[in-house]
């Protein structure tokens, strides 16, 4: 293979790579089409419960509520907060301190 041809070939690999993860820009997005509530309204609704810099967010099955939820971890000074907000009725359903297993 020439040097071009390589050249070519990673580039395109690159390409893929970046299209696949921009297609999933957060952890659980393919579960997106079930939720009545979209990320950027849970993120307002997470920073309103516990003001802070979100450091991770993801939209997961989980028990309770409607069984699909977006769950943040909200910093605030020293203290990681997790806050969960139903993704099908924007209901906060956790507002509690990271604990020391966090996801």
């Amino acid at each position: 293979m020439t040097a071009s041809k390589k050249q070519v070939t990673t580039l395109v690999g690159l390409a893929l790579t970046v299209a696949t993860a921009s297609a999933f820009a957060y952890t659980g997005q393919q579960f997106a089409a079930q939720a009545n509530v979209t990320m950027e309204q849970a993120r307002a609704t997470a920073l309103k419960a516990h003001p802070g810099k979100i450091t991770d967010e993801e939209l997961e099955q989980e028990k309770g509520g409607s069984g699909l939820r977006y769950s943040f971890d909200i910093r605030h000074g020293k203290v990681t907060q997790e806050v969960g907000v139903d993704a099908k009725t924007g209901q906060v359903l956790e507002n509690a301190p990271e604990g020391p297993n966090a996801d």
